[in-house]
Protein backbone atom coordinates (compact mmCIF):
# COMPACT_ATOMS: atom_id res chain seq x y z
CA UNK A 1 0.00 0.00 0.00
CA UNK A 2 0.89 3.41 -0.74
CA UNK A 3 2.73 5.68 2.38
CA UNK A 4 2.63 9.22 3.06
CA UNK A 5 5.81 11.22 3.77
CA UNK A 6 5.37 13.24 7.42
CA UNK A 7 6.44 16.91 7.24
CA UNK A 8 6.72 19.47 10.16
CA UNK A 9 5.41 23.08 9.80
CA UNK A 10 8.47 23.94 8.64
CA UNK A 11 8.37 21.53 5.73
CA UNK A 12 11.36 19.15 7.78
CA UNK A 13 10.58 16.08 6.67
CA UNK A 14 10.03 13.47 10.43
CA UNK A 15 8.93 10.26 8.91
CA UNK A 16 7.05 8.29 7.13
CA UNK A 17 3.33 7.24 7.46
CA UNK A 18 0.92 4.50 6.21
CA UNK A 19 -1.92 5.87 4.10
CA UNK A 20 -4.36 5.29 7.20
CA UNK A 21 -2.69 7.20 9.17
CA UNK A 22 -1.97 10.39 7.03
CA UNK A 23 -6.20 10.28 6.15
CA UNK A 24 -6.85 9.92 9.89
CA UNK A 25 -4.57 12.88 10.91
CA UNK A 26 -6.03 14.92 7.33
CA UNK A 27 -9.74 14.23 8.93
CA UNK A 28 -8.48 14.96 12.49
CA UNK A 29 -7.49 18.62 11.31
CA UNK A 30 -3.64 18.40 12.28
CA UNK A 31 -2.17 18.17 8.93
CA UNK A 32 -2.50 19.53 5.14
CA UNK A 33 -2.42 17.40 2.08
CA UNK A 34 0.49 18.42 0.23
CA UNK A 35 0.82 15.86 -2.96
CA UNK A 36 -1.21 13.10 -3.58
CA UNK A 37 -0.31 9.46 -5.05
CA UNK A 38 -2.64 8.11 -8.59
CA UNK A 39 -4.51 5.78 -6.32
CA UNK A 40 -7.66 6.61 -5.55
CA UNK A 41 -9.97 5.04 -2.19
CA UNK A 42 -13.72 5.18 -3.23
CA UNK A 43 -16.43 4.73 -0.27
CA UNK A 44 -20.31 5.53 -1.09
CA UNK A 45 -20.24 8.82 0.06
CA UNK A 46 -16.88 10.42 -0.84
CA UNK A 47 -13.72 9.58 -2.99
CA UNK A 48 -10.02 11.04 -2.91
CA UNK A 49 -6.73 10.27 -4.23
CA UNK A 50 -4.02 9.21 -1.54
CA UNK A 51 -1.29 11.73 -0.14
CA UNK A 52 1.82 11.13 -1.29
CA UNK A 53 2.90 14.16 1.22
CA UNK A 54 1.13 15.45 4.42
CA UNK A 55 2.49 18.68 6.69
CA UNK A 56 1.60 19.03 10.18
CA UNK A 57 -0.23 22.63 10.75
CA UNK A 58 1.37 23.05 13.92
CA UNK A 59 5.82 23.25 14.37
CA UNK A 60 6.35 20.41 16.73
CA UNK A 61 9.56 20.53 18.38
CA UNK A 62 11.37 17.35 18.41
CA UNK A 63 13.90 16.45 20.86
CA UNK A 64 16.59 14.63 19.19
CA UNK A 65 19.22 12.66 21.89
CA UNK A 66 22.20 12.13 20.03
CA UNK A 67 23.67 10.19 23.08
CA UNK A 68 20.67 7.67 22.79
CA UNK A 69 21.46 4.52 21.29
CA UNK A 70 18.50 2.14 21.26
CA UNK A 71 19.36 -1.20 22.74
CA UNK A 72 19.30 -3.52 19.89
CA UNK A 73 20.99 -6.88 18.10
CA UNK A 74 22.72 -4.83 15.39
CA UNK A 75 24.26 -1.73 17.82
CA UNK A 76 25.31 -4.74 20.46
CA UNK A 77 27.48 -6.05 16.98
CA UNK A 78 28.41 -2.47 15.67
CA UNK A 79 29.67 -1.39 20.05
CA UNK A 80 31.77 -5.34 20.01
CA UNK A 81 33.01 -4.50 16.04
CA UNK A 82 31.56 -7.65 15.09
CA UNK A 83 34.13 -9.48 17.02
CA UNK A 84 33.38 -12.71 19.52
CA UNK A 85 34.70 -10.84 23.14
CA UNK A 86 35.56 -14.48 24.16
CA UNK A 87 37.83 -15.81 21.48
CA UNK A 88 38.48 -11.98 20.19
CA UNK A 89 37.65 -13.53 15.90
CA UNK A 90 36.16 -11.15 13.86
CA UNK A 91 32.86 -12.84 12.30
CA UNK A 92 30.46 -12.00 9.63
CA UNK A 93 26.93 -10.51 10.76
CA UNK A 94 24.73 -13.63 9.87
CA UNK A 95 27.22 -15.74 11.78
CA UNK A 96 27.16 -13.86 15.27
CA UNK A 97 25.26 -14.22 17.84
CA UNK A 98 25.04 -12.44 21.65
CA UNK A 99 25.34 -14.05 24.58
CA UNK A 100 24.07 -13.10 28.38
CA UNK A 101 27.06 -13.46 30.53
CA UNK A 102 24.66 -13.41 33.79
CA UNK A 103 22.43 -16.10 32.08
CA UNK A 104 19.08 -14.93 32.38
CA UNK A 105 17.99 -18.11 34.64
CA UNK A 106 20.73 -16.74 36.93
CA UNK A 107 19.25 -13.28 37.16
CA UNK A 108 20.94 -12.19 33.91
CA UNK A 109 19.07 -8.88 32.19
CA UNK A 110 18.79 -8.05 28.73
CA UNK A 111 20.74 -4.77 28.50
CA UNK A 112 23.85 -3.34 27.54
CA UNK A 113 25.72 -4.43 30.82
CA UNK A 114 24.67 -7.80 30.39
CA UNK A 115 25.07 -8.52 26.34
CA UNK A 116 27.83 -9.12 24.30
CA UNK A 117 28.90 -10.04 20.99
CA UNK A 118 29.66 -13.60 20.70
CA UNK A 119 30.42 -16.61 17.84
CA UNK A 120 28.41 -19.98 17.75
CA UNK A 121 31.36 -22.10 19.36
CA UNK A 122 31.53 -19.91 21.86
CA UNK A 123 28.31 -19.15 22.64
CA UNK A 124 27.63 -23.13 22.41
CA UNK A 125 31.09 -23.91 24.84
CA UNK A 126 29.78 -20.97 27.44
CA UNK A 127 26.02 -22.58 27.76
CA UNK A 128 24.14 -21.66 30.66
CA UNK A 129 27.12 -20.14 32.73
CA UNK A 130 29.10 -17.33 33.48
CA UNK A 131 32.30 -16.52 31.56
CA UNK A 132 34.06 -17.95 35.55
CA UNK A 133 32.29 -20.77 35.22
CA UNK A 134 32.83 -21.60 31.87
CA UNK A 135 36.41 -20.76 32.14
CA UNK A 136 36.43 -18.52 29.67
CA UNK A 137 37.54 -14.35 29.99
CA UNK A 138 35.75 -11.29 28.24
CA UNK A 139 37.61 -8.67 25.87
CA UNK A 140 36.26 -5.89 27.68
CA UNK A 141 33.09 -5.82 29.96
CA UNK A 142 29.97 -4.83 27.94
CA UNK A 143 28.74 -0.99 28.98
CA UNK A 144 26.05 1.08 27.29
CA UNK A 145 27.61 2.88 24.81
CA UNK A 146 28.21 6.56 24.85
CA UNK A 147 27.11 7.80 21.35
CA UNK A 148 25.51 6.30 17.92
CA UNK A 149 28.25 4.71 15.83
CA UNK A 150 28.46 5.73 12.44
CA UNK A 151 25.57 4.66 10.58
CA UNK A 152 24.97 4.82 6.88
CA UNK A 153 21.09 4.96 5.54
CA UNK A 154 20.22 4.12 2.04
CA UNK A 155 17.15 5.54 0.46
CA UNK A 156 16.09 3.63 -2.40
CA UNK A 157 15.41 6.53 -4.97
CA UNK A 158 13.99 4.28 -7.20
CA UNK A 159 10.98 3.13 -5.28
CA UNK A 160 10.74 6.84 -3.46
CA UNK A 161 7.74 8.66 -4.94
CA UNK A 162 9.03 11.47 -7.28
CA UNK A 163 6.35 13.71 -4.74
CA UNK A 164 8.81 13.06 -1.75
CA UNK A 165 12.00 13.95 -3.72
CA UNK A 166 11.56 17.64 -3.14
CA UNK A 167 11.29 17.44 0.30
CA UNK A 168 14.04 15.39 1.43
CA UNK A 169 17.65 16.65 1.92
CA UNK A 170 20.60 15.30 -0.30
CA UNK A 171 24.01 15.56 0.23
CA UNK A 172 25.24 14.44 -2.78
CA UNK A 173 23.99 14.57 -6.70
CA UNK A 174 21.32 12.29 -7.52
CA UNK A 175 22.06 9.44 -9.47
CA UNK A 176 19.00 8.87 -11.81
CA UNK A 177 21.06 5.68 -13.34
Amino acid sequence: MEQALLLNASYEPLKVVDWQKAITLWCQGKVEVIAVHDREIRSPTISFRLPSVIRLLRFVRIRRRFDYVPFSRANIYARDHHTCQYCSESVPAPELTFDHVVPVAQGGRKDWENIVTCCVSCNRKKGGRTPGEAGMRLLRAPRRPAHAPAIRITIGLRNAPESWRDYLYWKAELDET
